[in-house]
């Protein structure tokens, strides 16, 4: 059976920005749809839009003139419940409240056929909590679109406690004939990408918080450093809060971490919550974490390495790989190298610490001339746009300068941090894999759904196992024992399913 005979006729309650962009999905896969709102206006301005894109799509030649004029046919406008009688499937994309949602679940359930089914596109809701206003929360399930819908190719559907195996396999049949990815999760707060996503900003704000960096400087590690099969970040996490806006992140944030009773992984920042309170919300209040002219973000630019007149000799500490790679760059960059078992009294002492600060990783060695640097990802000669820096409290001047114009030799850019556990990168990165394997050990969704997700969903390089997988997964876990070992935060705790994998030589997407 298609998914047009099986839901011929699809409602879809709620005019804005989501709503129309559902309705649209489903209108060009060929269903009839029924777009309701209580107001007129909202309905005309969304008929509107999706008119306007459907134009556009045929300038662009995606679209015929005859497939478009035909999929706006199937979109018609209703003001009541009532008119979604004939409905197959009705979707929801009101106002995110848990109680609206109820009431007009509990209102459908007795206009629609009793083989029908509802489906919520909450975002952060408990699809279960919605479904327990209805006397037969079987045919209750999520299935979250991202926005703009027909361009964000991927779709949670979930299962809540008490959705029918048979109501779910319909609605990925459903989202699959769209040419969209349908992803599984079960009912548990942020689902899958909300919950996933929880790494990047939150651990972001915490190194912010600390006085680690800027937020700025943040940003510029995480888009330039980072590399996974030569991709990044696109969009720093101050960068995409700013694009979400505080009103938006910041509840989703709080919501979470309550959800899951104060979750130390999800611990909201001060940060956010006092922005929200200023009107700091990002570009649609014209200033966020940056400030916007025009539309257009408005930052500092990053200020030159000062030259140095003449290089002291340089000490690695370690005798591992890591420590062997970092010499040889060094080396290439102009470094003389001392080869000794401990460094002379002139010499800057390199470090390469994995989760622990610059301090911890200096112990038994002069504090004062020594300079941690980040060696997580590529940062070889001629081969990587930025370095990180890390001195510790003690550390001279005289030293540090030197580190940052031997690190800039080539013309890289340097990034310069206060102490502290697990730079930006490392900490940020960890942290996103050790919820992503959280994730799979709750058993809310396959490994592979969780990576197809996130990185569809989020934009990220790669999905959260993916990267485990191409840093290695030992090396993960230990980043996060290092930090852990530092602070003390149970934040930091490395995921069961990493840590067994990682001493059983397993790919973090085995299952067991």
């Amino acid at each position: 059976m298609s998914t047009q005979q099986d839901f011929p006729r699809i409602g879809v309650v709620g005019a804005g920005a989501m709503g129309r962009g559902i309705a649209q999905l489903f209108a060009q896969a060929g269903h009839e749809i029924v777009l309701c709102d209580s107001q007129p206006e909202a309905t005309a301005a969304a008929l509107q839009a999706i008119g306007s894109t459907f134009e556009r799509l045929t300038e662009k030649g995606r679209m015929s003139v005859a497939e478009a004029q035909a999929a706006r046919a199937r979109i018609t406008s209703v003001e009541r419940l009532e008119a979604l009688a004939g409905c197959g499937l009705v979707i929801e994309a009101i106002i995110e409240r848990l109680d609206a949602k109820r009431l007009l679940f509990e209102r459908l359930e007795k206009i629609v056929a009793p083989d029908a089914v509802l489906a919520t596109n909450t975002s952060s809701l408990s699809v279960t909590a919605i479904a327990a206003a209805c006397s037969r929360p079987e045919r209750v399930a999520g299935i979250h679109f991202f926005n703009p819908v027909p361009l964000m190719k991927v779709v949670e559907v979930i299962r809540g406690v008490r959705s029918d195996a048979a109501v779910i396999e319909r609605l990925i049949a459903l989202v699959s004939a769209t040419g969209h990815r349908p992803v599984v999760a079960s009912d548990t707060p942020g689902f899958l990408v909300n919950h996933a996503g929880r790494g990047y900003g939150t651990e972001a704000l915490k190194a912010l918080g600390e006085g680690v960096s800027d937020a700025v400087g943040i940003d510029r590690i995480l888009r330039e450093q980072v590399s996974f099969n030569g991709n990044g970040f696109r969009l720093g996490p101050f960068e995409l809060l700013d694009l979400t806006a505080l009103d938006v992140s910041h509840p989703v944030m709080e919501s979470i971490y309550r959800q899951f009773y104060d979750e130390a992984r999800f611990r909201p920042s001060v940060i956010t919550a006092q922005r929200q309170a200023g009107g700091l919300l990002g570009r649609k209040s014209g200033e966020g974490f940056y400030r916007y002219v025009d539309g257009r973000q408005v930052s500092a630019d990053e200020a030159p390495v000062p030259p140095v007149s003449a290089l002291p000799p340089v000490w690695v500490k370690g005798d591992d790989d890591r420590a062997a790679a970092l010499a040889a760059t060094a080396r290439e960059l102009g470094a003389d190298l001392e080869s000794g078992s401990q460094p002379s009294a002139r010499a800057l002492i390199l470090l390469a610490p994995l989760g622990e600060d610059a301090t911890a990783a200096a112990a038994g060695l002069d504090a004062s001339r020594c300079v941690a640097i980040d060696t997580l990802f590529g940062y070889a000669v001629r081969s990587c746009k930025r370095r990180v820096l890390m001195p510790t409290p003690a550390t001279h001047p005289e030293f540090l300068a030197a580190a940052r114009a031997l690190f800039a030799a080539d013309g890289a850019a340097v990034s310069v941090l206060r102490d502290s556990p697990g730079f930006i990168a490392q900490r940020v990165v960890a942290m996103i894999v050790a919820i992503g394997c959280e994730i799979a050990q709750q058993r809310i969704a396959d490994p592979t759904d969780i990576d197809a997700a996130v990185r569809a969903g989020l934009g990220y390089p790669a999905g959260p196992l993916e990267m485990g997988e191409l840093l290695g997964p030992a090396t993960i876990v230990a980043i996060l024992e290092g930090m852990h070992a530092v602070t003390n935060d149970p934040r930091y705790r490395p995921a069961q399913w990493l840590r067994r994998r990682a001493l059983l030589g397993l790919p973090l997407y085995h299952q067991d």
